[in-house]
């Protein structure tokens, strides 16, 4: 007899994981994919495991460490601020990190936490950002507000103790969390907690949240910060006439009305053929450069002038106290110095994003057409209308969100959360790996997938037939899971 109700049916789903697992493992060795010598991941959106990086790439680090020459970081990193500006304009600049996630902290810090300089006591800040997902990059560096929101960074993402992601917050900083209007926060997955379901998020109707939000806090109103997804699974399902999140770019007019720093974090994106910066009018956006994008790890900050200045200041890149306009010394933040050979494989990357894009473009085109046809015969047949797919060269792939599947009566395709991903409780993950696939990257009702694990040659072009068999593990995993959890044609 079927679980009556939904927790306990999540509970049946984990309780066959080893059976998922081994029926996936056998398809996976009548598929091949157990056996080959080569990587196929479905997603380059780890940095713990990023893809290999391009010959264009790689060439250039190369050519760097050659010749006899010693290049200046300095150099280097005004070359990448060149290409920025090219892009861009000359309003805007541009600073590298050694990661995203340092990145956020400076600009956390430099612009939006209160400052520990003169006499007295620091004052309250507080950073407006809508309840949406991935919320714990940005929101984890404020002390959760209202307190019923302080439960949600318990479990994502942290390293035990003190320095956990947990405990990132900066001193008299406060996340204030508004609601998205439309948008569904059910518990769902094995670890059960709440999960955002954004896909018929109201943009309008949001805003007058969030208006309502920064009049009532206008007193300690330091920022607005937001997760720059392009896609329906982020609140995104409605754009303007260039393509630009409504959302995201109505947030910039609250920020221009309370004359509070706006930052974008977009960490697994990539610059220049993805959003463009200027259409949601953001003051900082940030990128983790070696998840889709093909760079070696690194945080890329870009920004106006005007804020990015003392960002570049505090690393140590605003001149030298004897004058020049840009400089490599210390300051502060000098512990996320990137590095310059890292710099130079970063410049390479964003050269070809400004010279060549349909290097970087068509692999992700192929790949979406790929995606689509092997999900043609996805059973249950029932969910197959119900299943959205957006491309994002954003996101530098394709968004699969099966939230509607959960329109009708009865329950749809298991949804797991953020936490089951990182507690290795998702049963679509689990059986791509035992598949042999490092798998698509599943939580809160939404897949991403694209070209960069080892389905991606030298040159930067797609190998198809490795897509195919990525694809096809993918389709492969949600049936089994659909069937051990009762939702068979």
């Amino acid at each position: 007899m079927p679980p009556k109700y939904k927790y306990q049916w999540y509970q049946q789903i984990y309780e066959s994981m080893p059976q998922i697992n081994e029926e996936a493992r056998k398809f996976g060795e009548k598929l091949g994919t157990t056996k080959l010598k080569n990587d196929i991941g479905l997603y380059a959106g780890s940095s713990a495991r990023p893809g290999n990086l391009p010959d264009y790439v790689l060439d250039e680090i190369i050519a760097a460490n050659r010749g006899g020459k010693t290049y200046t970081v300095r150099a280097v990193e005004d070359q990448l601020r060149e290409v920025i500006k090219d892009v861009y304009g000359d309003e805007y600049d541009a600073a590298a990190a050694n990661t995203c996630e340092a990145a956020i902290r400076i600009t956390m810090e430099t612009l939006f936490a209160p400052p520990t300089m003169r006499h007295g006591d620091m004052y309250r800040a507080r950073v407006i950002m809508p309840y949406g997902e991935d919320y714990e990059w940005i929101g984890g560096y404020g002390r959760a507000f209202p307190p019923k929101y302080k439960n949600l960074l318990i479990d994502r993402t942290i390293s035990g103790g003190e320095l956990g992601v947990e405990n990132k917050s900066l001193a008299n900083l406060e996340t204030l969390y508004v609601r998205m209007a439309g948008a569904k926060y059910e518990p769902h997955g094995v670890r059960y907690n709440p999960t955002s379901l954004l896909t018929e998020v109201d943009a309008d109707a949001t805003i007058e949240n969030v208006k309502k939000a920064a009049y009532r806090h206008a007193s300690e109103l330091t920022g607005i910060a937001a997760v720059g997804y392009d896609t329906p699974s982020y609140g995104h399902g409605e754009h303007d006439e260039n393509g630009a999140p409504v959302l995201l770019k109505k947030l910039a007019e609250v920020a221009r009305e309370y004359d509070v720093p706006y930052l974008v974090d977009t960490g697994g994106s990539i610059p220049i053929v993805g959003m463009d910066p200027r259409d949601i009018d953001c003051d900082i956006i940030t990128y983790s450069m070696d998840k889709p994008g093909r760079a070696p790890a690194s945080g890329l900050i870009i920004g106006k002038e005007e804020l990015i200045n003392p960002i570049r200041k505090g690393m140590g890149l605003g001149g030298q106290r004897y004058g020049e306009t840009s400089s490599h010394g210390k300051a502060v933040y000098t512990f996320s110095d990137p590095g310059r050979d890292t710099i130079v494989g970063l410049t390479a990357y964003l050269k070809v994003l400004r010279d060549q894009p349909k290097l970087v473009t068509d692999p992700i085109d192929r790949f979406h057409e790929i995606i689509v046809e092997e999900f043609k015969n996805m059973k249950p047949a029932r969910f197959r209308d119900k299943i959205l797919f957006a491309k994002t060269y954003q996101l530098g792939g394709t968004e699969l969100n099966y939230e509607r599947t959960w329109d009708g009566e009865g329950f749809g395709i298991p949804i797991f959360n953020l936490e089951d991903l990182w507690a290795n409780t998702n049963p679509m993950v689990t059986a791509q790996e035992h598949m042999g696939v490092e798998p698509a990257t599943i939580y809160s009702g939404k897949m991403f997938l694209g070209p960069g694990m080892g389905t991606l040659d030298a040159d930067g072009n797609l190998i198809e037939e490795y897509a195919v068999l990525g694809a096809k593990t993918l389709v492969k995993a949600i049936e089994i899971v659909c069937r051990h959890a009762g939702l068979g044609d």
